[in-house]
């Protein structure tokens, strides 16, 4: 079965912009002090010849989806470079024609053959890992999608139903998604406004007493600025996972100067704490979990959920099981979700809960967020510190998903140039007053 909105690619370039941070940012023992985008650009025509232009941008997180290995970190970005550059060229030869999804899903059987390639050029004594092709595929990927929408002179989210893919979910998660679409775990239009999530990073001064080098520049130097010039009620703590009484101390502290911020206004506090896979077992989430709620139980009532406190590798750790946790409060995955059945595995393991990101892809977010609907998971989608056209995406997949109630926004706070070129042209998603990001105006044809 074919489509006359079908499309093929004709035309697809990419370059690439390099931003210094202008504070460095502290998560899982690694500190990132700089950002390089990977852009891409995409041409499609339809069967029925009618032709669209599309962008996509995503920034290469080379130490957060290449983590724990044995090459050097600058290597690490270079492959993620070069596969994505790889990649450009290996699409533009492409010449089948369907509904992107299936374009994407089709041609990331390539993904792993394209990675060996660079492992064997690069003589590396280790496997490029599958999260880190997914995060230097996604800005082509993100391109095709929002070329199929400007196209069309649609939004890429309601082009999702049986009228324009050739292929039911079942083809991608099995018979128990048969007769399904997208459409049916999408919304038509986005939510009107979404609560912005803070990220307050290992290093990030709390007090101005914490402030020993001041950035200057204009904005906050510390959490308790920042959550006056947004008007911040949702924050996002990064924690050790090997320090305990640091990261109990940590909460507390955040908890502390956001109470007392909210002391003027009436909004509700909500944190999540993330440990990025740096617990050694669960029993250290629970001593953790025990401890906040013992020295602040507003501060535990306020903590929304956990993410992804264990090791990525869930086949190589069985034992780090998440049902205890779980109980108390939701777990997502992140780092772990690569594809279907790393999310099957995670919900035999005892996590709850999804973290989707657009840096995965949009395809396998989209795919993802589905699953995890349909099993009834708690659900969050989650940032790269992605600055201009990479936030806008994941902006507008918090806001077309269902039950995703708050949007993570990291690159105002660490990349703000970036910003610069989109602040006019979307200010109710960059200039933040009230907490709340203005998702109503994503609704442009293409992804946002």
């Amino acid at each position: 079965m074919s489509r006359p909105t079908d499309i093929r690619l004709t035309n697809v370039r990419y370059e690439t912009e390099r931003y210094d941070y202008r504070s460095p940012m502290k998560f899982g023992g690694r500190v990132v002090r700089d950002v390089v985008l990977f852009n891409v650009s995409t041409e499609v025509e339809s069967r029925d010849g009618r032709r669209g232009t599309g962008f996509g941008s995503m920034t290469m997180g080379n130490i957060w989806a290449w983590a724990g290995g044995v090459t050097d970190p600058q290597v690490t970005l270079d492959v993620m470079i070069e596969f994505a550059e790889s990649l450009v060229q290996c699409v533009n030869g492409f010449k089948e024609f369907g509904h992107p999804l299936e374009l994407v899903y089709d041609f990331s059987k390539e993904y792993a053959a394209l990675a060996e390639r660079l492992e064997k050029k690069h003589a590396l004594q280790e496997s490029m890992p599958k999260l880190a092709q997914l995060v230097a595929a996604s800005p082509w990927e993100a391109s095709l999608f929002d070329a199929f929408g400007k196209m069309l002179d649609q939004n890429a989210y309601n082009l999702l139903s049986s009228e324009f893919c050739n292929r039911d979910l079942g083809d991608y998660l099995g018979e128990e998604f048969r007769g399904e679409y997208l459409d049916q775990y999408t919304l038509r239009t986005p939510k009107p406004s979404m609560p912005l999530y803070h990220l307050v990073g290992a290093l990030d001064p709390l007090l101005p007493s914490d402030v020993t080098e001041p950035v200057g520049d204009g904005l906050p130097e510390h959490l308790g600025e920042w959550i006056q010039y947004n008007g911040l009620t949702c924050l996002k703590i990064k924690l050790n996972g090997d320090n305990l009484d640091w990261d109990v101390g940590r909460v507390l502290g955040v908890d502390a100067v956001a109470a007392e911020a909210q002391r003027q206004r009436s909004a509700k506090l909500c944190y999540s704490a993330d440990f990025n896979e740096r617990c050694a077992n669960v029993e250290y989430v629970l001593e953790f979990l025990r401890k906040i709620e013992e020295a602040s139980p507003a501060a535990f009532k306020r903590l929304q959920y956990i993410e992804q406190p264990t090791h990525r590798d869930l086949k190589a750790f069985p034992e780090n099981k998440m049902h205890q946790a779980a109980a108390i409060k939701p777990v997502v995955i992140d780092e772990s979700l690569v594809d279907f059945e790393s999310l099957q595995q995670s919900r035999i393991m005892g996590y709850s809960g999804v973290a989707l990101k657009a840096c995965k892809g949009h395809a396998e977010a989209l795919l993802m967020g589905a699953v995890a609907l349909k099993y009834g998971m708690y659900l969050c989608v989650q940032d790269l510190t992605c600055p201009g056209a990479s936030f806008l995406h994941s902006a507008s997949l918090s806001a077309r998903i269902p039950t995703v109630a708050a949007i993570e926004g990291n690159g105002r706070q660490y990349c703000p140039a970036a910003n610069k070129p989109w602040e006019n042209r979307y200010p109710t998603m960059f200039q933040i007053t009230d907490g709340q990001l203005g998702t109503a105006v994503l609704t442009g044809p293409g992804l946002y």
